[in-house]
């Protein structure tokens, strides 16, 4: 089995592939991924499919060049902790944000069941006006 650890870095390295299949893949059924308040998909979504279209699909419906560039991956166990960069462009207005961000993701029997988000919400949505 594989630790917490190995977990979330399977997803950061699909997400550099942009494949988004290899960043659902270890998503477990009753995970509970929230996004902060502020942010433009905030909210709290349960399971896959939830994630997939109220973060993902949502993202993508609102930004160009969408990434998150992991800078730290810090194993504490059942818990991980990865600090990064999110850079993207907001489709409606042109405007590029930059804003660093921090993820709290909780694994346990070799799926993720946490996720948490953690960033500059005002540097976003301020992309989006």
């Amino acid at each position: 089995m594989r630790t917490a650890y190995e977990v979330v870095k399977a997803h950061y390295d699909a997400n550099d592939r942009h494949d988004m299949d290899g960043m659902l893949a270890d998503i477990a059924p009753d995970c509970r991924w929230t996004e902060m308040a502020g942010f433009p998909c905030a909210g709290t979504y349960v399971g896959r499919d939830e994630v997939f279209a109220n973060v993902f699909q949502a993202l993508g419906a609102m930004f160009d060049d969408y990434t998150f560039k992991l800078e730290r991956l810090l194993d504490a166990g059942e818990d991980v902790v990865a600090t990064g960069v999110y850079t993207a462009r907001n489709k409606k207005t042109g405007k590029n944000f930059t804003a660093r961000v921090v993820h709290v993701w909780g694994v346990a029997g070799d799926k993720i069941r946490r996720f948490e988000q953690f960033t500059d919400t005002w540097k976003v949505v301020e992309s989006m006006h």
